[in-house]
C-alpha cells in the first residue's frame, strides 16, 4: 500500500486485495467514509478502465449502505487527489446542504461503532 497511512482496524468498513473502505479519520460528518485504493496511483485517468469500473461499483455499494444505515437521503461523492493516491470521500448530508458541509472543524474519531453499522448494510 506504499505510503498510505494505516487505518485503525475497526474503522474499516470492508477490504479486499484491491482497495479498502474505512471511516475517515477526522470526518466533517457523522459516517464520512473514505474508499482508497491500495495501489498507489496518482490520477482517476491512470486506472484501467476495469479497475475504474471496479471502484465505483465499490463507491456506489458504500454509498448505498450509508443510505440506509445513517437514514439519510443524500451522500455526497467527492474526489480529492491531494494524497496523491485515488481515492473517494463519502459525505452523508444531514441538515446542512451544498458547500455548508465543509463549514466544520473536523475532530479525529476513535469511536468506531458506526464501521459496523454500514458494514452490515453493504451489499455487492
Amino acid at each position: 500500500m506504499g505510503n498510505l497511512p494505516k487505518a485503525p482496524r475497526d474503522s474499516i468498513i470492508y477490504e479486499d486485495e484491491k482497495l479498502y473502505v474505512c471511516l475517515a479519520k477526522e470526518p466533517i460528518t457523522v459516517g464520512h467514509t473514505v474508499v482508497i485504493m491500495k495501489k498507489v496511483i496518482k490520477d482517476l485517468e491512470l486506472l484501467s478502465d476495469r479497475d475504474y469500473d471496479y471502484l465505483m461499483d465499490t463507491v456506489f455499494a458504500v454509498r448505498n449502505a450509508l443510505l440506509v444505515a445513517l437514514k439519510v437521503k443524500k451522500v455526497y461523492l467527492l474526489y480529492m487527489d491531494e494524497a496523491n493516491n485515488v481515492h473517494w470521500h463519502l459525505i452523508p448530508r444531514y441538515k446542512k446542504r451544498g458547500f455548508a458541509v465543509f463549514d466544520v472543524q473536523p475532530v479525529v474519531i476513535t469511536d468506531f461503532k458506526l464501521a459496523k453499522k454500514i458494514r452490515k448494510n453493504l451489499l455487492f
